[in-house]
């Protein structure tokens, strides 16, 4: 009996010992070559970082932007035989993207990070973006895709969650779910620097005006502050910005989810002045796109920064998409 009660201690004290980093046991990588170090990844061989004190951040909402290809998968005649003009909006929206020269780019409504990469290697040669990223839908082409210049890490993608259309019954009186447009919405690790990062979510939530929308689009919200909320608990200095296409105009509940949460830690700051709209991009008379930071990351907000550039005349923005682009800096210090 007292041989067994040694044995559970012994297994008991074994398992309290954590497992070391296998890496830690490579001496070909040293301390300076973790990128996150708790979960393994180090930072990819040949890359070194900019020696820039600042980076800048574009979100895009660029409308229907599909490849030349058909996918099979997907029923959509708009993807399945892509309208003749993709050919400009593809041209138009390299140039664009030379203008802002953003370090990070979040583009909604974008079929894929493939055909992201495929313009970038043809048309964005020396820019430097290397890195990217999607959690794509398995049934409809609009999806949020990233590219960067600095390293990513872990992706958290949202499509297999089912959120709520949160204080709203339907005609039968009956509560409603969705989990088929949480695809379009991710949260990403992003490494600027070695002592600097920062969780970059992307959002393309759910379209229209009227009640149902708005409770839908208050359930995805309602999941995303959760998880902030997760990743704050990990880490209380953690820098959390949310990008894209909100689909909530300003001053809207939904909005106010984010800006009006009473916890400082958990609360979002919006840096556009109140006058700028996005939408449409011709005649912008509403705001539906928004990029907002927590508290922790607006330590690093280049004041002033927030901007919508107008890169065209009206008529050529308009070709390009319906929604105009945002762009903010940050400054690493």
């Amino acid at each position: 009996m007292k041989n067994s009660i040694y044995s559970i201690l012994f297994l008991t004290l074994i398992g309290c010992v954590s497992s070391k980093n296998l890496i830690e046991k490579d001496v070909s990588f040293s301390k300076e070559s973790y990128i996150a170090k708790n979960n393994g990844e180090v930072i990819p061989s040949g890359y070194v970082y900019s020696k820039e004190n600042s980076f800048k951040v574009l979100s895009w909402n660029v409308e229907h932007f599909v490849d030349s290809f058909d996918d099979p998968y997907i029923d959509s005649k708009r993807e399945n035989t892509p309208d003749s003009l993709m050919g400009d909006k593809v041209a138009n929206l390299a140039i664009a993207l030379k203008k802002i020269d953003a370090d990070v780019v979040v583009l909604q409504e974008f079929e894929s990070a493939k055909f992201l990469r495929s313009i970038a290697d043809e048309k964005l040669q020396n820019m430097g973006y290397k890195y990217f990223a999607d959690v794509p839908s398995h049934g409809w082409y609009m999806n949020v895709v990233v590219m960067s210049k600095f390293p990513l890490g872990v992706i958290y993608g949202y499509g297999n969650v089912t959120t709520p259309l949160l204080e709203y019954k339907n005609e039968e009186g009956q509560l409603e779910t969705q989990n088929t447009l949480n695809t379009r919405m991710w949260s990403l690790e992003v490494y600027p620097t070695p002592d600097y990062n920062f969780l970059l979510t992307g959002v393309h939530l759910k379209a229209g005006r009227g009640e149902r929308n708005i409770a839908m689009r208050k359930g995805q919200i309602n999941f995303l502050k959760q998880q902030f909320k997760r990743f704050l608990k990990e880490d209380k200095s953690k820098n959390i910005l949310v990008v894209g296409d909100f689909n909530s105009l300003l001053g809207s509940e939904e909005i106010n989810l984010f800006l009006n949460e009473k916890r400082n830690r958990e609360k979002f700051i919006d840096p556009l002045p109140r006058t700028v709209m996005t939408h449409t991009s011709d005649d912008p008379k509403r705001r539906l796109d928004y990029i907002l930071m927590n508290t922790n990351m607006y330590k690093e907000y280049k004041e002033n920064s927030a901007s919508v550039p107008q890169l065209f005349l009206p008529k050529k923005m308009r070709e390009i998409s319906d929604h105009l682009p945002v762009t903010t800096t940050f400054i690493i210090k």
